[in-house]
């Protein structure tokens, strides 16, 4: 009675772009990370260990992107698709770990103030401007996958950290002043914590199996309870697959009108279109006695 539709989506592999991103950022961290200490820059050092991080947070989502392309098997019947999830999650602990380094070195120099050499800081950081932005453009379409976008924060936010470190140098070199250094490093952390802060929810929202924040369930439920013959919906579960696939089961009451298999048929590819669900199981039922039954046994559970 009940049918489960499967729109093998293949997720956009990314691989080259990984490949790119991860090695360009690889070398430049070591770079950026002898000239921080020659240069003496706290801030500097702060961008060479926030590029740090991208690096392990891009092996991370290079990873996660991999593994959804495995294919199920007895131990995994949906393979390995909810690791892109937890990358996300992943790289958004990343970050927020990463705020507190730099706000942590920041009030350090802050009381141990020293000169620059603000030439040197301002040449390193605006080629970090050109690497991280580069790299971040390899994954500006794939906005709509979290394990993606996590992936383009860690560099466009790394853009954005080089383009204030450039900006304190200068300042520098004309006022002297050493506060500028740890200041801009304070305002550059709390600018990726800001922006940090949805990705780490919307991934902590998909590990517990929380309805994604781009469909309601009670608009979805409305959709299935306009279907010609339906007396009542129960049992309607959404949940993400991965950061890219969203599933869905329902129970369907029709003790009139059953669901013919291209009504189903349709009204999964309504699903998909309107709220990209792309996993659909629904279950239709024709006995009240076996419905209420079901309803019972749920209402037990919660």
């Amino acid at each position: 009675m009940g049918e489960q539709h499967h729109d093998h989506h293949h997720p956009s592999t990314y691989n080259r772009a990984f490949f790119i991103a991860t090695l360009a950022n690889s070398i430049f961290v070591i770079v950026q990370i002898f000239y921080a200490i020659v240069a003496n820059s706290t801030s500097l050092l702060a961008d060479a260990f926030h590029n740090l991080g991208d690096v392990l947070s891009l092996i991370l989502a290079w990873v996660a992107n991999s593994l959804m392309q495995r294919k199920p098997t007895d131990m995994s019947s949906y393979g390995l698709k909810k690791s892109s999830i937890l990358a996300a999650l992943a790289n958004g602990v990343l970050l927020v770990f990463t705020c507190g380094i730099i706000a942590t070195e920041a009030f350090y120099k802050f009381l141990h103030p020293a000169p620059i050499h603000a030439w040197t800081v301002v040449i390193v950081a605006s080629i970090g401007v050109l690497v991280n932005g580069a790299t971040a453009a390899l994954f500006l379409r794939g906005q709509d996958d979290l394990n993606i976008r996590g992936a383009y924060l860690h560099l466009f936010y790394d853009a954005l950290v080089s383009v204030g470190v450039v900006v304190a140098a200068i300042l520098m070199m004309f006022t002297g002043w050493l506060w500028l250094d740890p200041v801009m490093s304070l305002i550059i952390a709390y600018v990726i914590l800001k922006g940090t802060w949805s990705l780490f929810t919307d991934s902590l929202r998909l590990m517990i199996d929380a309805v994604p924040k781009h469909i309601s369930l009670p608009k979805v439920k409305k959709r299935l309870e306009a279907v010609e013959g339906v007396e009542e919906v129960h049992d309607l579960h959404i949940w993400a697959l991965s950061t890219q696939e969203t599933a869905l089961s329902v129970h369907l009451y029709m003790p009139e009108d059953p669901l013919s298999d291209e009504a189903r048929a349709q009204l999964i590819l309504s699903l998909k279109d309107s709220y990209k669900i792309s996993h659909s199981t629904i279950q239709v039922e024709q006995d009240l006695n076996f419905c209420q039954g079901c309803c019972m046994k749920q209402s037990s559970k919660e």
